[in-house]
């Protein structure tokens, strides 16, 4: 049996509910939603709205602008994961 303070529990718990919810949230929420806002990237990315703000200015993921308002396509959000995306060791 593995014994872990109570405190080190409740902050992974807290941590897991928080993914399960994000993982949620970008799949089974509206599957039909082909566009997210900046707020809702900044939230699956897990960054602050600086980093956004320069992974916009080098293009890293491409994005719609209409007003103030910024928007990015599914499938450019998830080819950006794609991209990233380290395999396991073998």
């Amino acid at each position: 049996m593995l014994m872990i303070p109570q405190e080190e529990w409740q902050s992974l718990h807290e941590k897991l509910d928080r993914l399960i919810e994000i993982v949620e949230k970008t799949r089974t929420g509206n599957p039909g939603k082909d566009w997210f806002e900046s707020d809702e990237v900044r939230e699956i990315l897990g960054i602050s709205p600086k980093t956004w703000q320069n992974y916009r200015d080098q293009r890293l993921i491409p994005f719609s602008q209409i007003g103030r308002k910024i928007y990015v396509n599914r499938a450019d959000l998830d080819a950006f994961l794609r991209q990233h995306r380290i395999g396991a060791r073998k």
